[in-house]
């Protein structure tokens, strides 16, 4: 048992301690580590409650049968601020005091230090990290998996809109850290491929902030047509509010961190959404069990649910598959090794599709975007990104619960897949 495993690496190392008579029940300890307080609070909490909700469904059908016996799962949450620091004490804290086989974390500067431990000799860990960056599949880490399309097909997409739109100037104002980072220069290197020209890059704190008037003041100077922003949805809101009091007419491109139909909330309504485009809603991809999972969640959690909520259960899910699959709890390679035979998960059974996984990690869903037009939501529009042929793409095309049309997407600016 991982347990067991543990103290033996314990015991080599001449290390003491103390277990606690929980450790050696027939359950496994999934940890998180992420925002549950600041201005990322929301963000960080509706991934705690996919996981949550994805755990309870498991463990009332009965848990999942490893190593000769029934495991049921055990949540173990903590908050890190979104900071690095913490993020890795609670992780140490997580595998050494709770045992925890897998922790969840969905900030990508929060993930990076994790993967710097997750391989420690006696100390190894899952990360399931919930972020588009394909820098982190650059760490060639063997025990990391990602439950989110890769950011690069965002950006072209995005600049391609902008484009179309006859849109030529453009200013960037998103998040700071190593999220924010790469989105800019994603989008800065397609944008300027094509032809467009940046006016302004203005990053911002957008988990500490909440105030954005002086990069705003600074970005809007020069004149853009458009503008990327975008971090934790509630203050990528607000960075929309104080663009349109300061006069501001322009698109808006959110990067999929922010969720466009919480904005909508927040805002009260789409007015001040006018030609933006981001993330579609979940409810738009109306595959078959997409409405009842929405109505669950809203009954447990009295909430909306949104793309964190749905991933981060999804990714649950594979994980509990992906286990029963290699047929151990505590080897963590092999554990690893057997997500492929997690997949496909399809709309009959689950609120959207996941249709494999790459060598390195990152699990194939589709990429879905969704723009606002004379007030209103435009119908959503899903994006294969993975697929390197049409008869690829024609397969998964018909293996596919989604309702909206299908595209293929080619992607330009290069990816880790």
């Amino acid at each position: 048992m991982r347990h067991f495993k543990k103290f033996l690496c314990v015991l080599a190392m001449a290390s003491i301690v103390i277990w606690s008579t929980s450790a050696f029940a027939a359950e496994i300890v999934i940890g998180f580590t992420g925002p549950l307080s600041g201005p990322a609070a929301e963000y960080g909490q509706e991934c705690v409650n996919g996981i949550d909700m994805a755990i309870k469904e498991i463990n009332a059908a009965g848990g999942v049968m490893a190593d000769g016996q029934k495991y049921l799962f055990k949540l173990e949450q903590m908050d890190d601020k979104a900071s690095p620091d913490l993020a890795v004490a609670n992780a140490r804290q997580l595998v050494l005091d709770k045992n925890a086989l897998a922790i969840f974390n969905p900030v990508f500067t929060t993930t990076i230090p994790l993967l710097k431990i997750n391989e420690e000799e006696c100390g190894e860990f899952l990360v399931m990290g919930h972020t588009t960056t394909p820098k982190a599949e650059m760490f060639k880490n063997n025990l990391l998996l990602l439950d989110s399309p890769d950011m690069t097909g965002y950006a072209q997409l995005f600049a391609e809109f902008a484009w179309e739109k006859g849109w030529r100037k453009a200013a960037m104002v998103v998040t700071l850290g190593a999220y924010g980072d790469e989105w800019r220069q994603v989008f800065k290197t397609y944008w300027e491929k094509i032809g467009g020209t940046i006016t302004a890059d203005k990053p911002a704190n957008y988990y500490t902030r909440t105030d954005f008037v002086a990069p705003l003041t600074a970005a809007l100077a020069t004149k853009p047509e458009v503008m990327l922003i975008g971090g934790p949805t509630a203050t990528t809101a607000l960075v929309i509010e104080q663009a349109r009091k300061m006069g501001y007419k322009g698109g808006f491109m959110i990067v999929e961190q922010a969720r466009m139909d919480v904005i909508a909330q927040i805002l009260d309504g789409t007015k001040m959404m006018e030609d933006a485009i981001g993330t579609a809603s979940v409810l738009s991809l109306a595959v078959p069990k997409t409405a009842a999972f929405d109505k669950k969640y809203r009954d447990a959690y009295k909430r909306m649910n949104t793309w964190e909520s749905l991933l981060q259960y999804m990714s649950m899910h594979s994980l509990a598959r992906a286990i029963a699959a290699a047929g151990t709890q505590d080897n963590v390679y092999a554990i690893r090794a057997a997500f492929p035979k997690a997949y496909p998960m399809l709309g009959d059974q689950f609120p959207g599709d996941m249709y494999g996984i790459s060598s390195s990690g990152r699990m194939y869903i589709p990429l879905v975007i969704q723009s606002i037009k004379g007030g209103k939501f435009a119908p959503s529009e899903a994006y294969v990104w993975w697929t390197k042929s049409q008869d690829e793409f024609e397969r998964i095309k018909k293996m596919s619960t989604y309702p909206t049309t299908m595209k293929h997407l080619k992607l330009k600016i290069g990816s880790t897949n």
